[in-house]
């Protein structure tokens, strides 16, 4: 028996694929005058902004993406799940509660710093132990992961703060936590179960 079922590839899988193809498609809908370079992605879903139905169907497809991949990783550890669970939970939150068009919203904010924070955090509360563990939910791996998204968390913050490239940062990191949950997902398929009979 395989520690995640293949279906968590579709899942995990397409989450980064639907999330920068949603900005991708909304950037270009919104024409010239949106810069993704400097102008985050809360702008594309904001209310009015051309493209808004997109980039909102794009990160409610991502956070069900999310919350199908937590129930799959039954090997991660528990805190782990919940925490991408929750995260995928926070991502719907994000797209159904769309920042104004021109101003800041403290709900919308709120709610997208407690994704940010959650999908970051949860790389390292997933971590497991012992020789069975797949490579991605080992403590070193998990780490890793977890420092370079909250080391991007923060670069967005301070790029945020002086008017720099904030798009660029945001679509870095968020990416990076996009694609992790394949990352994890396609080291589980590859590593047997125990008592399986299996070689990695």
């Amino acid at each position: 028996m395989r520690t995640v079922p293949r279906w968590a590839l579709a899942s995990s899988g397409c989450a980064p694929v639907l999330l920068i193809s949603g900005w991708t498609i909304a950037a270009r809908l919104e024409g010239p005058a949106y810069d993704p370079f400097t102008q985050t992605i809360s702008v594309l879903a904001a209310y009015g902004a051309a493209g808004s139905w997109v980039m909102t169907g794009a990160m409610l497809a991502l956070g069900t993406c999310h919350l199908l991949t937590a129930w799959a990783l039954r090997v991660a550890a528990p805190a782990g799940r919940v925490a991408l669970a929750a995260g995928g939970a926070a991502a719907v939150l994000v797209a159904v509660l769309p920042a104004p068009s021109s101003g800041g919203s403290l709900r919308h904010g709120s709610v997208a710093a407690v994704a940010f924070t959650l999908l970051a955090v949860w790389p390292v509360l997933a971590a497991g132990r012992g020789g069975a563990t797949p490579w991605a939910l080992r403590p070193g791996p998990c780490a890793a992961a977890t420092a370079a998204m909250c080391a991007g968390a923060a670069w967005f913050l301070m790029e945020t703060g002086h008017q720099g490239p904030a798009g660029a940062v945001e679509r870095l990191v968020t990416t990076l936590q996009s694609v992790w949950p394949f990352v994890v997902v396609v080291s589980c398929v590859r590593t047997p179960a125990p008592g399986d009979g299996r070689t990695p």
